[in-house]
């Protein structure tokens, strides 16, 4: 009785038939099996929107500590000293919150500029300097602030008092001006027409948020100083 042998099936061929069948060159690029890459890459978060958000959460782990500690200091301390704050931070304040409405001005602006109505925006990048200059002014009057304090008596080592102002408003300044950065880098790519629409909200995020802490730290040293 003859036997029939089948013969065994060809790698080259397996790999051409599976490479047919997956629409995407076989396993070596990982992409739709309909080719439409787009559609993949319109989900993935832009990165700059993912890394402000990691840059605040650390921020905020970083004051949360701050406060941590000056409210266990001063419940421990014998040498606590309150004093009044300078005036000029109320000032300030204003001054701070002023920018995040100008820069929200801009933001539409600048995104309506964007979406194609460039010949109703003249300037658009005109409220981008003018939230650029009052975040100059509200640095100068922090600066001012410290000067007061410090016809007073008050210096960084005076007391514990006086050194949690300095370290919470310096780094909260610190903040501020790496915020200021972002400003100038938005209005140099919006120069440039190469600006996108991801770093201006990311820029705008990080903004408001140094307002939103500036007000929590005016509260916590009101309360506390």
């Amino acid at each position: 009785m003859a036997t029939t042998v089948h013969e065994p099936p060809r790698i080259d061929d397996a790999r051409k038939r599976l490479k047919s069948e997956s629409g995407n060159g076989g396993w070596k690029n990982l992409v739709p099996a309909d080719g439409q890459v787009r559609l993949v890459q319109e989900y993935a978060p832009p990165p700059a929107s993912t890394g402000i958000w990691v840059g605040l959460a650390a921020i905020s782990m970083t004051f949360a500590a701050l406060t941590s500690a000056l409210v266990v200091r001063k419940g421990a301390s014998l040498d606590w000293r309150h004093f009044s704050l300078p005036w000029i931070l109320y000032v300030n304040t204003g001054i701070l919150l002023a920018s995040s409405v100008t820069l929200e001005i801009a933001r539409r602006r600048v995104a309506a500029y964007m979406g194609g109505m460039r010949s109703r925006i003249a300037d658009p990048a005109r409220w981008l300097y003018v939230t650029l200059g009052l975040g100059l002014l509200f640095v100068a009057g922090q600066y001012v602030a410290w000067r007061q304090l410090s016809a007073q008596g008050l210096y960084l080592a005076t007391n514990p008092a006086s050194s949690f102002f300095y370290v919470l408003t310096a780094a909260h300044v610190l903040h501020v001006l790496g915020g200021l950065g972002g400003l100038v880098r938005v209005i140099l790519k919006l120069g440039k027409a190469v600006l996108r629409r991801s770093t201006l909200d990311a820029t705008s995020r990080y903004w408001h948020f140094m307002d939103v802490l500036w007000v929590y730290l005016l509260l916590l040293l009101w309360m506390k100083l």
